[in-house]
């Protein structure tokens, strides 16, 4: 398992992400050989959808598995609630979380109830959230259901 290598698409996806005006996070989905399945980035800004997180782009990307148990979501910052729950829905087997510093989403609910939570803590990944967040703190608040 590549995580540096699966963590690099889902920052990419960041990236684009930032770079078309929207929050930079991203995801992929990998399929059980290492394969990339679907990827995407947060669009809640550029599709003006509030439900089109990293996580739930990479997901729809990926198209209909026949199973999800073996399958691992690559995401740059730990899974929000709405994420986390589309994780446990789907039985998805494995999380990989860039960082979790900016934001602390529902992980520890997903290793509670079986899932394999890796938490790399990547620096580039909290450097670019931080950013973001402290450019746009209105917008980062929105995405989190913050007032």
């Amino acid at each position: 398992m590549d995580y540096g290598q699966w963590l690099r698409v889902a920052v990419a996806e960041a990236e684009a992400g930032l770079a078309s005006g929207g929050i930079p996070i991203g995801a992929a989905l990998i399929g059980p050989d290492g394969a990339v399945l679907g990827r995407g980035h947060n669009r809640r800004v550029q599709d003006d959808d509030p439900s089109v997180h990293g996580e739930t782009a990479a997901f729809r990307d990926a198209g209909r598995q026949r199973s999800y148990a073996d399958t691992t979501m690559v995401t740059t910052l730990s899974p929000c609630w709405y994420c986390s729950g589309l994780i446990r829905q789907f039985g998805i087997g494995r999380v990989v979380i860039g960082e979790a510093r900016n934001f602390h989403g529902g992980h520890d609910w997903l290793a509670e109830h079986g899932v394999d939570v890796v938490v790399l803590d990547d620096p580039g990944c909290t450097r670019m959230m931080a950013d973001f967040i402290a450019a746009h703190p209105r917008l980062w608040n929105e995405d989190i259901g913050e007032s």
